[in-house]
């Protein structure tokens, strides 16, 4: 296999961004549940605590995590949502937002 003297600075640059997007993702804040965005939704740092009457909508099982909005591997604590631009939700919250994967 030859590889070219390009290919390696694609690679290497690839790498390097990739390196300092999830530097920069794992730096932003924490979204706060009493952020007024984070109320709209309902948004809770565990979902163990959304109150159920009021989000009828919540199944048990449902977390942040495992939404599809999630931007972050299933197993990290933190990860950023499409709906939170520049802040980071809990793995295991939720919000009236949830969408299935």
């Amino acid at each position: 296999m030859n590889t070219s003297r390009r290919s390696f600075m694609v690679v290497s640059i690839g790498m390097s961004a990739a390196l300092w997007l999830t530097r920069a993702r794992a730096d932003a804040p924490h979204l706060s549940e009493s952020d007024p965005a984070a109320v709209a939704v309902g948004y809770k740092e565990d979902a163990a605590q959304v109150d159920k009457a009021k989000y009828s909508n919540f199944a048990p099982g449902q977390t942040c995590a495992n939404c599809s909005l999630y931007e972050g591997k299933s197993s990290d604590a933190w990860g950023g949502c499409s709906l939170f631009s520049g802040k980071l939700v809990a793995g295991r919250g939720w919000c009236a937002s949830y969408t299935n994967m």
